[in-house]
């Protein structure tokens, strides 16, 4: 374990009696309701110092609602100190505007993401209202979190260099293929976009991209290895992806796998991956 307290830059919370999650439905293992109290229980040994909460795709129009939500946690508790939510860019500039002006109100809220990767035809993100919604961004020190599966990597790229302001954190290292030992065209894709000095890697839900009873580490880690190689650990960061993770793994056997792999690496390099780009990318406290 670090011996150092670490960032979680990707967490879930949600309160099913108080938000809708329709996708919940499909999940019974985790379908409840997710707090601090049972962050706290699920982490063990692992100290974390701050935390960033990652919108958690509620039902139709109540966006807004669960970042009130998420912002009133942050409140009581001081360790909440980001906050990704979602807005529906593929609106445009002028429909979306007045959410993200709600949006801004809430002092923790440090991106926004709209997920690509449930939608059949992902074309969508590179439409002309999307980008210039997305074009928005960066005026108010915005981030962007990229959700896509492996096969959705080239709209991806073609994002990020056609948004050269906006700063992209992929979630998931771009939740590659492993369950079916799937290396390309996913390795020559995150070359592709280590090669972007805009886009961020987010070195979470990589275990649940394996298959989820009978994963082994040793189908994970070569995944692990690029991604360091691709983007340096400057430009990655840890997230738990914790509610989600619970389906493959306790909280603290990825910090050991993460751990493994950056044997012997230095101090300052665990602390880029740990913490310091976090903290940097999401302009966390600390």
């Amino acid at each position: 374990m670090p011996d150092f307290p670490i960032i979680d830059s990707h967490v879930h919370l949600y309160d099913v009696e108080k938000l809708s999650y329709p996708w919940l439905a499909n999940v019974p293992r985790i379908n409840r309701s997710y707090g601090l109290a049972d962050f706290d229980a699920a982490r063990g040994p692992v100290e974390v110092e701050a935390l960033v909460f990652a919108e958690v795709w509620v039902g139709p129009g109540l966006h807004l609602d669960e970042a009130a939500w998420v912002q009133g946690l942050a409140d009581r508790d001081p360790r909440l100190q980001g906050m990704i939510a979602h807005l529906p860019l593929e609106l445009g500039p002028d429909v979306v505007r007045g959410d993200l002006e709600q949006l801004l109100q809430h002092p923790t809220l440090r991106g926004i993401r709209r997920l690509i990767e449930i939608e059949l035809d992902p074309r969508f993100c590179l439409e002309p209202g999307f980008l210039a919604a997305l074009k928005l961004l960066p005026r108010h020190d915005l981030v962007f979190d990229i959700c896509v599966k492996h096969w959705c990597l080239p709209f991806a790229v073609e994002l990020a260099q056609r948004c050269p302001d906006v700063t992209f954190v992929l979630d998931h290292l771009g939740k590659p293929g492993i369950k079916h030992g799937m290396w390309q065209p996913w390795a020559d894709l995150m070359k592709e976009l280590g090669r972007l000095p805009n886009v961020i890697c987010k070195v979470s839900g990589v275990i649940t991209e394996a298959d989820h009873a009978h994963w082994q580490k040793a189908e994970v880690v070569p995944y692990l290895r690029h991604a360091i190689e691709c983007f340096g650990f400057d430009r990655l960061m840890y997230g738990s992806d914790w509610t989600v993770s619970e389906l493959t793994h306790p909280y603290p056997e990825w910090v050991r796998i993460l751990d493994e792999v950056m044997d012997g690496t230095s101090e300052a390099e665990r602390r880029q991956l740990y913490r310091e780009t976090a903290r940097r990318v999401y302009r966390l406290q600390g």
